[in-house]
């Protein structure tokens, strides 16, 4: 009696044992035990917005959001993705992802982007925290009246890349230059129809020798315009020529040439230097170049090779006759 009972306690606790351990690795396999690696929380403590820029019709937002992981061990590579929704349409203007790296738990991270948007209405902001392709958190804030700002007063698009000067008369020790002036428009929309001052001064003096007002007109993005003035100043000297652009009683852009009637020479037997004598007049143009139209232009390309149409029909009417009289 006493083997018969040894059997069957053995027989149970290994029964015991075998549902013990498929308990166990079930619960394992259906992840009801609690991972060792603790799960990562985020949050958006805040979130600033500023004006970087205020153009006439685009604005350039600057966004600050505040980042605090509060929770998590992982060592894993987190992103910030900002968008902007129009509130009139809904519709997602644009969008900005920035990488963080890794961040420890309890650290605090600011994140500054920049937004350039159409300057009508308001958004809403939206800033999302991932980490590698999970969402973790996100925040939001809303701007309004954009259109209501008023734009920079230096903002004007325009830049002065480069200069040209013609001598057109030499008379009794004075020149006559024309001088071509090229503004360019690097902004988003059509500029204003601004003043544009443009002063000649000696350059060791400092003296000025003439100055003369004139304007830039409307210029259309991304292209340029040449403004031309007539300027006056004695012979054999060397001088500045500045263009002042005034918006109101405000300079909003310079742009500087130089015109070099006595230039100074390095004399390299004499480790010295001298003027050296220009004759402008041989400079002297007072020839007015012609400005083809880019229409004309091209008219012309397209119907320069092969016979005119009236051509054509003078030389078949020729034809004709000839064969008659052979006939």
């Amino acid at each position: 009696m006493r083997k018969l009972g040894t059997r069957s306690a053995q027989v149970l606790f290994l029964e015991s044992f075998f549902l013990i351990f498929f308990i166990i690795a079930f619960t394992f396999g259906s992840g009801c035990v609690k991972s060792f690696e603790e799960d990562s929380y985020y949050n958006v403590k805040d979130m600033d917005i500023s004006a970087e820029r205020t153009g006439a019709a685009f604005i350039d937002l600057n966004v600050t959001t505040y980042i605090e992981k509060t929770q998590g061990d992982s060592a894993k590579n987190t992103s910030l993705l900002l968008k902007a929704y129009s509130q009139e349409s809904g519709l997602l203007e644009i969008q900005k992802k920035i990488e963080l790296g890794v961040l420890k738990k309890g650290d605090t991270k600011s994140v500054s982007q920049i937004l350039t948007l159409p300057k009508t209405g308001g958004y809403d902001l939206q800033s999302v925290i991932f980490e590698e392709n999970m969402q973790k958190g996100n925040g939001e804030i809303k701007v309004y009246n954009l259109d209501a700002l008023p734009a920079d007063v230096q903002e004007t698009g325009l830049g002065i890349p480069e200069m040209d000067f013609r001598v057109k008369k030499v008379e009794g020790g004075k020149v006559l230059v024309e001088n071509d002036i090229y503004l360019t428009n690097e902004g988003r929309e059509t500029s204003k129809d601004f003043r544009m001052l443009v002063k000649v001064r000696e350059m060791d003096a400092g003296l000025l020798a003439d100055k003369v007002w004139t304007h830039t007109g409307e210029i259309r993005p991304e292209a340029t315009a040449i403004q031309t003035v007539n300027l006056t100043m004695p012979d054999q000297y060397n001088y500045i020529v500045e263009v002042l652009i005034w918006n109101n009683d405000t300079i909003v852009e310079r742009g500087e040439g130089y015109i070099q009637l006595s230039p100074i020479i390095e004399v390299k037997d004499r480790n010295t230097t001298q003027a050296r004598e220009i004759q402008t007049s041989k400079f002297e143009n007072a020839v007015e170049p012609e400005m083809v139209p880019e229409e004309e232009s091209t008219a012309k390309k397209e119907s320069s090779p092969g016979f005119s149409l009236s051509l054509s029909a003078v030389l078949l009417c020729s034809a004709a006759i000839l064969r008659r009289r052979f006939l």
